[in-house]
């Protein structure tokens, strides 16, 4: 009878504890409602932080587009919700981005996003095709870091992932780039 009470009590404090989750991490217009079922809840939690957003975001926007590799698995656009400055490597975490450093610069450069370009896929470039091995010797290819302030336009991040710091309004971009095409992001 003890374990079946203690079974039924953390299965009431797991559910609270989703609808609290759920109601931190989604807007206020689309928080769940206290009668929301837990089923819808715990979905609304294992989105973590992050929401997709059509329209303007008031944390930070985070963009992934693997440009001529055309990697759909890559691909993300969604608003992360964030306080204050937050390290770049925080909020793409938030975003459920998955990054994958070089091997000199583990936690400051991206070498592979979300699993792209895979270590066998060939990167067709200007001299011929490479394989991104992440050993910081390919210099045709890479994931290039963007930061677009709220009212402003891009610019190239002049600090790594580990150390840019991001502010509610702004946007960050990952974009793969191939002979330095794209020269930018697209908007």
């Amino acid at each position: 009878m003890t374990k079946t009470r203690t079974a039924a009590a953390s299965s009431i404090a797991a559910a609270g504890l989703l609808l609290t989750l759920a109601a931190c991490s989604t807007p206020a217009g689309n928080s769940p409602s206290s009668s929301a079922p837990a089923s819808s809840a715990a979905s609304s939690a294992s989105a973590s932080a992050a929401s997709t957003s059509a329209g303007p975001c008031a944390g930070v926007k985070v963009i992934v587009d693997s440009g001529a590799l055309k990697q759909s698995t890559a691909a993300t656009s969604t608003c992360v919700s964030v306080d204050g400055p937050t390290v770049a490597s925080d909020v793409l975490s938030k975003a459920d981005v998955k990054i994958e450093g070089t091997a000199k610069y583990p936690t400051s450069f991206a070498c592979r996003v979300n699993g792209v370009p895979a270590p066998d896929f060939d990167i067709k470039h200007k001299g011929g095709t490479t394989r991104e091995a992440c050993d910081d010797k390919n210099t045709v290819s890479y994931w290039a870091l963007w930061v677009k302030p709220a009212a402003g336009t891009w610019a190239y991040a002049q600090e790594g992932l580990d150390s840019l710091k991001l502010n509610p309004g702004e946007s960050l971009e990952l974009l793969y780039t191939v002979d330095n095409e794209p020269a930018a992001p697209a908007s």
